[in-house]
């Protein structure tokens, strides 16, 4: 009698021994799909940027290609087939900007411009301007910090009080994906400085976007924009891209 229950109790075990077996592929294969997705969300982000390397290329943006093209080279250097072709890239890229340097002198504008105070103990700090008023500042004025593009987190007190105020500032504009019809675009201190030498620090370029429904066509020439600033760091692909944008109500040639 004896054997014959623990017989019993033995057959009626299985089935519960065989689901629990059955359940723990699926536990394995959740786990698999958890551990992939930072695996794909990384090539995601790797994609992104070789996309944006590429747009800054073909806008002429070599310093900043080269800058995008030079992280790209250090996440895929253990494909050597692949980091050949980036490496080529960045040749590319110091070989247009040694040639455009060179045909290119620097502007008189750009000569003996007075270095403005980044030290937290000599810098001038800002002052918000009076309601219906409009600050007008220079964008190497309003960005006169020193300031972590990594990690980000050392903004002013003093600039974040900016933020909704009103500014008046001049510079140049280099659209960010359109060629005719803009709506948003980098205000940014020179040209030449962006396109030929070192890209502006992020503090030193403000991202204008127009009203909704309206664009403006390019200008190559100084403009003055005044408009709604806000301050804010703004990330993409785990990156800084901007802590000014602009929230625009007239863009003007500046005068000559």
């Amino acid at each position: 009698m004896k054997l014959s229950i623990l017989i019993l109790t033995a057959l009626l075990a299985v089935p519960f021994i065989a689901r629990a077996e059955d359940k723990k592929p699926a536990a394995d294969d959740k786990k698999q799909a958890t551990d992939t997705k930072p695996a794909a969300d990384a090539k995601d982000a790797l994609a992104t940027m070789e996309v944006r390397a590429s747009e800054a290329f073909n806008r002429g943006q070599y310093s900043l290609a080269k800058e995008l093209f030079t992280k790209i080279a250090d996440k895929v250097k253990d494909d050597k087939t692949r980091l050949g072709a980036i490496q080529e890239q960045i040749r590319v890229c110091e070989t247009n900007i040694k040639q455009l340097a060179a045909s290119s002198p620097v502007p008189p504008d750009q000569l003996n411009q007075p270095q403005v105070q980044t030290a937290a103990e000599k810098r001038k700090k800002h002052v918000p301007p009076k309601e219906g008023e409009a600050l007008a500042v220079g964008i190497k004025d309003l960005g006169n910090f020193e300031y972590d593009a990594d990690k980000g987190g050392n903004i002013p007190d003093d600039v974040k009080k900016l933020s909704g105020s009103k500014i008046r500032v001049s510079g140049f504009m280099i659209p960010l994906d359109q060629a005719d019809n803009i709506s948003h675009f980098s205000l940014v201190p020179s040209l030449f400085a962006c396109c030929f030498g070192q890209p502006p620090q992020i503090q030193h370029q403000i991202v204008v976007h127009t009203p909704k429904g309206k664009a403006v066509g390019y200008f190559p020439d100084e403009i003055i924009c005044e408009g709604i600033l806000k301050v804010e760091e703004k990330k993409d692909d785990g990156y800084i891209v901007s802590v000014f944008e602009m929230d625009v109500q007239s863009v003007k040639p500046a005068a000559k």
